[in-house]
């Protein structure tokens, strides 16, 4: 039984993938603008019929739609994703020397979000209807209002310009270059999952558990420790799954404010220069990313929560 819902999970996910890509690559071939008139301009060239048609003939776009996708699928089923318009190399060594940047960025901003997010929340349950929780729901508030783009733009200008921390310019790659895109990111999920965690901690307080274990005596921080931070702990790892996945995807903006190499600075420059092999393998990058996430997530409920092991027996 085992055995055929990992593979039912693992077909689930190659048709999505094929889903995904003939979407990708459809709407790629029907964007407008020419990739081939766009590569000759960069070059210095004036596009020219002949140009034009003998460009378009070393990129292969002039053979017919269904002969293009089926070449590209079986490149990418053997791990060739074409050449890259915009920066010349392969696709896959693309997206490796961008993951990587991303990747450190995504697990930095996730460790200063768990950082403010679950003290932040459990100290507001704690103190419900306080001045402390008022304090921290007023936060809350005002991060979830600001747009990350602003507030980068506010790091940039008090740590690059005004004290001359950080470089303005951006393209370090250390610790002082990834410190303040995690920060800009870190801020505005913080804001957001340290409601849900004030809500989810509220919720597991007033049930009855919660209330016999006090009534036996035993101390508010062992009820909180022993009982009720477990019981969070399973949304709180959906959180997390969820927030890498959308972090690995969705940190375009701040990666081009911060000129972080990510992926998501890669794919804004390989959707101007109409870089359409870059396009598809990113969006097929990312898509795996996010369902492999989703799939580790649901594989460790069982080892977090015993009650789903046993749902599974």
């Amino acid at each position: 039984m085992k055995i055929l819902k990992k593979n039912q999970r693992l077909l689930h996910i190659l048709i999505v993938l094929f889903g995904i890509s003939f979407l990708t690559f459809s709407l790629v071939y029907l964007s407008p603008g020419d990739p081939a008139e766009i590569m000759l301009t960069e070059c210095g060239n004036i596009p020219t019929p002949e140009l034009l048609a003998k460009a378009r003939a070393d990129l292969g776009l002039d053979r017919p739609f269904l002969v293009q996708y089926g070449s590209w699928l079986k490149g990418v089923v053997t791990g060739d994703m074409g050449q890259s318009y915009a920066f010349k190399i392969p696709v896959v060594q693309k997206l490796i020397s961008c993951f990587f940047p991303t990747l450190s960025l995504a697990i930095t901003s996730l460790i200063i979000m768990l950082a403010i997010a679950i003290p932040f929340g459990i100290l507001s349950a704690i103190y419900q209807n306080k001045w402390l929780d008022y304090f921290i729901r007023g936060f809350s508030f005002i991060g979830i209002s600001i747009p990350s783009f602003w507030l980068g733009l506010v790091f940039l200008r008090f740590f690059g310009v005004n004290l001359g921390w950080v470089r303005v310019s951006g393209g370090d790659t250390g610790f002082r270059g990834l410190i303040l895109p995690a920060l800009t990111l870190a801020l505005a999920m913080a804001a957001k999952y340290t409601r849900q965690i004030r809500i989810a901690v509220i919720e597991e307080l007033s049930k009855e558990y919660v209330i016999g274990a006090r009534l036996r005596g035993i101390s508010e921080r062992k009820i909180l420790w022993r009982h009720v931070l477990p019981n969070v702990l399973l949304p709180l790892v959906t959180i997390l799954g969820l927030s890498l996945g959308s972090l690995l995807g969705g940190t375009a903006v701040v990666e081009i404010i911060y000129n972080w190499p990510g992926l998501g600075n890669m794919a804004v420059r390989a959707i101007a220069c109409r870089d359409f092999p870059l396009i598809q393998g990113y969006v097929l990058m990312i898509s795996l990313l996010y369902m492999l996430i989703n799939l580790a997530v649901d594989l460790s409920y069982p080892l977090i929560d015993p009650r789903r092991r046993e749902e599974r027996h």
